[in-house]
């Protein structure tokens, strides 16, 4: 390649996540209550599909097919998460998400990796992780 030309480079710049469901409905309105995010819409009639949002965070939800169960994560490997978000204020997210009800599964936590964090578990078994860098802190 000449040294004149530029070579454009793809930036990744979010992941939205879809955790498989049986009720689109149910879950979209129990992340809206319990984890406050709003919901962007539901797709078909009767939903099969569903995008809630928060920030900069979207989660999709597909309805599962008939016939198959739930399978987070934790389901097939005892220490592990579905989903790392990272926020700016572990503290006060905790305190929100307990005066909404949610199942706060561990933490606040400092980690050995230098991040606080909190874990919570949604409707369907589903682990979040809610975390911050706080290696320039100690």
């Amino acid at each position: 390649m000449a040294e004149s030309e530029t070579q454009v480079v793809a930036r990744l710049r979010m992941i939205s996540p879809q955790f498989v469901v049986p009720n689109v409905k149910v879950a979209a309105e129990y992340y809206r209550d319990v984890f406050g995010f709003k919901i962007l819409g539901y797709f078909w009639e009767p939903p099969v599909y569903s995008i809630v949002q928060r920030d900069d965070v979207e989660i999709h939800f597909g309805k599962m097919d008939d016939g198959h169960d739930v399978a987070p994560n934790i389901a097939r490997r005892s220490v592990s998460m579905d989903a790392y978000i990272w926020v700016t204020d572990v503290d006060a997210l905790h305190a929100e998400l307990v005066s909404r009800g949610a199942k706060i599964v561990e933490g606040p936590t400092k980690t050995v990796y230098k991040c606080y964090e909190i874990m919570v578990e949604d409707k369907f078994g589903f682990r979040l992780t809610f975390g911050m860098d706080i290696s320039g802190k100690e």
